[in-house]
């Protein structure tokens, strides 16, 4: 006779988040994705062999070794999480972001603005191979282990999607919001991007000239509006971690997380684009009471039963990006793009930027996916 099925492994969320983050690293690597042309004088071979970088400073040294550092670290978790040998797993994390990094270095030889260097493709391979070495070192000292323990007593045996969802959200926010928490503002960078995709497509004239009218000049929002939605930002995070949490006091300290990591990811945004003495010039005359509210609602709906949750999270969310839709750009908005996409932060600009722009949507379609399923009775 078979032997009896053992309990359901749980999917680990390095998973998805290593996926997540090389795409994103990809994106960040090419943008802006224009003027691609063969770099002039160079055969296949001096291509393939990249040069070395003619000038660099430290910023740039510290973040191309950085940048990979998270990703080595991820994609070695998800192969010990599956199973991996440690060998195995150290070498898979230091080889996939190498040629990650390699391709993307080359390709950059035929993007004008970008400058690609064999050191920065060394030191990209550095950050993950370091990362992949905290992350067994982490897993040796039994972190992981803690880690997992303590998800199969606070989450879901189906929370991997949610928490990769959670842990991208504090990045979302670095980008520029037009208000605070007021993630999914992507309906007007769309209507540039059709606008340059049907210029010279005759049959799509019509809309070529309705989209490339003058946007609508929104008045400014009243104060409960702004209240609001920053509530239903902060409100949005908590409800997708409730989603897959057992009700009761751990949602409360959930709720208290949130705010804590919303309030930091806001003040660092600002203090990247305005110096330390402004880290605070987020917190407005209505992101106060707004964030207050959250909570506020956040606690209230702390005993409510996961599958109510979700679809309270659909109507939370959906709301969230219909008011965000209708804020109006501010000066400090078109001020923090314009230091983020012609600034150092160039570097970062997609990566901030498309979870910014799609972290409601993706939360959406996850909690609509899991709208119908029961409740494994994984947490107590």
């Amino acid at each position: 006779m078979a032997p009896a099925p053992g309990p359901p492994r749980h999917r680990s969320s390095a998973t998805p988040l290593a996926l997540v983050y090389a795409a994103l690293v990809l994106y960040a690597s090419l943008y802006p994705f224009e003027g691609w042309r063969w770099p002039p004088g160079q055969d296949a071979w001096t291509l393939a062999s990249l040069p070395w970088t003619r000038w660099q400073d430290e910023f740039d040294r510290y973040s191309n070794l950085l940048g990979y550092l998270p990703l080595g670290a991820l994609i070695c978790i998800a192969a010990r999480r599956s199973g991996g040998h440690t060998l195995v797993a150290w070498l898979l994390a230091v080889s996939v972001p190498a040629v990650l990094s390699y391709g993307t270095e080359v390709l950059q030889q035929f993007l004008p603005r970008r400058v690609p260097a064999r050191e920065d493709f060394l030191l990209n391979t550095g950050g993950a191979a370091l990362g992949a070495l905290l992350a067994l070192a982490g897993h040796a000292l039994g972190l992981v282990d803690r880690w997992q323990a303590l998800r199969v007593r606070w989450f879901a045996r189906d929370s991997a999607g949610a928490l990769a969802l959670l842990a991208l959200w504090p990045v979302g926010l670095l980008f520029p919001t037009p208000l605070p928490l007021g993630l999914g503002q992507v309906g007007e960078r769309l209507r540039e991007a059709l606008v340059d995709l049907l210029s010279d497509v005759p049959w799509a004239e019509a809309a070529y000239v309705l989209l490339d009218s003058a946007p609508v000049v929104r008045a400014p929002l009243r104060p409960l509006s702004e209240a609001l939605i920053v509530a239903l930002g902060l409100l949005g995070p908590c409800l997708l971690a409730y989603s897959v949490m057992p009700a009761g006091w751990r949602r409360v300290a959930a709720a208290l997380g949130a705010l804590a990591l919303g309030w930091a990811a806001m003040g660092l945004s600002t203090l990247l684009n305005f110096g330390p003495g402004n880290a605070m010039a987020w917190l407005t005359p209505t992101a106060g009471p707004g964030l207050v509210l959250g909570l506020g609602l956040a606690l209230v709906l702390a005993p409510v039963p996961r599958r109510v949750v979700r679809g309270l999270g659909l109507v939370v969310l959906t709301g969230l990006v219909v008011g965000v839709a209708q804020a109006p750009a501010d000066p400090y908005f078109a001020q923090s793009l314009q230091a983020w996409e012609q600034g150092r932060f160039v570097r970062f600009h997609g990566l901030a930027q498309w979870v910014g722009w799609l972290w409601p949507y993706a939360a959406m379609l996850w909690l609509l996916l899991r709208l119908g399923a029961r409740d494994d009775g994984t947490t107590r």
